[in-house]
C-alpha cells in the first residue's frame, strides 16, 4: 500500500480551509529569503505582520511554508497576499493532481514529490506547492524536509546564478530539485527489479509474482504522479510566445523546457522498466509451465512403462479354469521376468528417444 493514493477529492465546504494529508502533526514554521547579487537576509520565527519590514520588492523574496496543518495561518496568508480561495483549497487537498494555473497576477503550481521509502517496497509522497505574486515566490510543503538543502546553501553562498535571477528561474530550480527525487525513485525501483528479474529465473517461489505486480503498482502510481506535471510544462513550453504566463520571463522558459524534457525521459524510463517487469512476469509463467511439464512428461513415462505390464497382470488374473499357462512349474518367474525385460526395453526405447 501506499503512503497516499490518488483518489476522489474530499467535499470541504466554502471558506473552510482543512488540510487532507497524513502529517497532521507537523507544526507549521516559516523561513524567508531576500536576495539579490550583492546581498542576503534571512529570516525565521517571525510572524505575518513581521513581513513588511522584511521583504523588500526590489529584490528576490523567497517565503517557505513547513506543515500545513495550521489552517488559520493557510488563511491569513492568503489574504495577507490577496491570493484565491481555490488556491489555498488544492494548497490544502493533497489528493489533488499536479496543475498549472496563471490567475490576473498570480502564478500557481501544484507537484507531488516522490522518495522511496527505506527497507520498504512502498513510496513516500508529499505534495508541494508554488505561488509567484508580486516578484514573491511562496512555497508550501507537508512538512520539513531536505528538497531544497541545497538551494539554501547555493542563495547563502552565492553560489550559481539563482541571486542573479528573479522568481521564476527560482521555481525552476526548485521544481527541478523535486523532479530529481523522481529519478532517485525510479534507480530504486530499477535495482529491486532487476533483482526480481534475476530471482525469476532461478526460483518459482510465489512470492516473486506478488512483488513484480507491486512494482508494477509503484510504476504505474509514478506515471501518474509525472504525466500531469509533463502536461503542465508542456503547457509553459508551448505557448511560451503568447502572453499567457506572464511572471515567467522570456529568458527563462527555455528552462522549464529542459523540465519538460527530463518528464519525458522519466516516462520513457518507465515504459522501458515496465516492459522488463513484463519479460519478468512471462519468464516466471514459463518456468512454472516448463517444470509442470517435467512432471506430467516422468508421470507420463512412468505410467507408459506399467501400462503393459498391467495389462500381463490382468490377463492371468481372469482366472479361468483351463489356462495352460497356470501348470507350469516356473511360470511366475518366467512372466516376472517378461514384464522386467519389457519395462528396460522401454526405458531403453524413450532414452534412445530423448524422451527424458
Amino acid at each position: 500500500m501506499f503512503i497516499m493514493k490518488y483518489k476522489k477529492s474530499r467535499r470541504l465546504p466554502h471558506l473552510n480551509l482543512e488540510y487532507t494529508g497524513i502529517h497532521t502533526s507537523k507544526e507549521s514554521e516559516m523561513q524567508l529569503f531576500v536576495f539579490d547579487d550583492s546581498s542576503m537576509d534571512e529570516y525565521e520565527d517571525f510572524t505575518l505582520s513581521d513581513l513588511d519590514k522584511y521583504i523588500d520588492t526590489n529584490k528576490t523574496n523567497w517565503l517557505n511554508l513547513h506543515g500545513l496543518n495550521n489552517a488559520d495561518l493557510i488563511q491569513n496568508i492568503g489574504d495577507y497576499f490577496k491570493i484565491d480561495d481555490f488556491m489555498l483549497f488544492d494548497i490544502l487537498n493533497t489528493s489533488r493532481r499536479t496543475k498549472l494555473e496563471e490567475l490576473s497576477d498570480t502564478l500557481f503550481f501544484n507537484i507531488k514529490s516522490i522518495l522511496p521509502t527505506e527497507h520498504s517496497d512502498n513510496i513516500n509522497l508529499e505534495q508541494i506547492s508554488f505561488l509567484i505574486k508580486d516578484g514573491m515566490l511562496i512555497s508550501f510543503q507537508e512538512k520539513r524536509s531536505d528538497f531544497f538543502t541545497h538551494i539554501r546553501e547555493r542563495i547563502r553562498k552565492h553560489t550559481g546564478i539563482v541571486r542573479t535571477k528573479k522568481v521564476d528561474y527560482l521555481l525552476y530550480i526548485l521544481l527541478d530539485s523535486i523532479m530529481e527525487n523522481f529519478y532517485i525513485t525510479l534507480e530504486n525501483e530499477e535495482s529491486k527489479v532487476e533483482e526480481l528479474i534475476t530471482l525469476s529465473k532461478i526460483s518459482t517461489d510465489p512470492v516473486i509474482l506478488v512483488n513484480i505486480e507491486k512494482h508494477r503498482d509503484n510504476y504505474n502510481f509514478l506515471k501518474r504522479s509525472i504525466i500531469p506535471l509533463r502536461d503542465s510544462l508542456f503547457a509553459i513550453k508551448s505557448i511560451k510566445d503568447d502572453n499567457v504566463f506572464n511572471l515567467i520571463e522570456a529568458e527563462n522558459f527555455t528552462f522549464f523546457f529542459r523540465l519538460h524534457q527530463k518528464s519525458l525521459e522519466l516516462l520513457e524510463q518507465i515504459e522501458s522498466d515496465m516492459g522488463m517487469l513484463e519479460s519478468a512476469s512471462n519468464f516466471y509463467f514459463s518456468s512454472q509451465t516448463h517444470k509442470m511439464n517435467e512432471i506430467m512428461k516422468t508421470l507420463t513415462i512412468v505410467s507408459a512403462i506399467f501400462i503393459p505390464m498391467t495389462f500381463i497382470v490382468g490377463v492371468y488374473g481372469m482366472n479361468f479354469e483351463h489356462m495352460p499357462e497356470l501348470k507350469y512349474q516356473n511360470g511366475y518367474y518366467t512372466v516376472i521376468g517378461i514384464m522386467v525385460l519389457i519395462g528396460i526395453g522401454m526405458i531403453f526405447y524413450f532414452k534412445r528417444r530423448r524422451w527424458f
